[in-house]
């Protein structure tokens, strides 16, 4: 995408820079992504998904630090994926929301 973004707006492509890749979007447009990917969620969802995705997948961390059930939880990210329609296995798809919740 960083790559995509520089050949389009004609600027050499950045490896590094202080702030990271958020840096490399602008914060208007990460925001209105943010809000058309997470847009199905509602906020119990996203939280469970934020602190989901925080602790690396794990169902009893999240458990316990929502106070839920871990049944709760996979019940939870089971219903983010499907109103999501993303394969949560995959990598690449954790970090696009990881970084969508925290444009929101």
């Amino acid at each position: 995408r960083a790559l995509r973004r520089a050949e389009a707006v004609r600027a050499p492509l950045v490896r590094h820079r202080p702030g990271g890749l958020a840096a490399l979007v602008d914060p208007d447009e990460a925001a209105a992504h943010a809000r058309a990917l997470l847009g199905p969620l509602t906020e119990p969802l996203g939280e469970t998904l934020r602190t989901w995705l925080s602790l690396h997948g794990s169902w009893d961390r999240t458990a316990v630090a929502l106070e839920v059930h871990r049944n709760t939880v996979r019940q939870r990210i089971a219903r983010c994926a499907a109103l999501l329609d993303r394969d949560l296995d995959d990598p690449d798809v954790r970090m696009e929301l990881w970084f969508a919740l925290g444009s929101r």
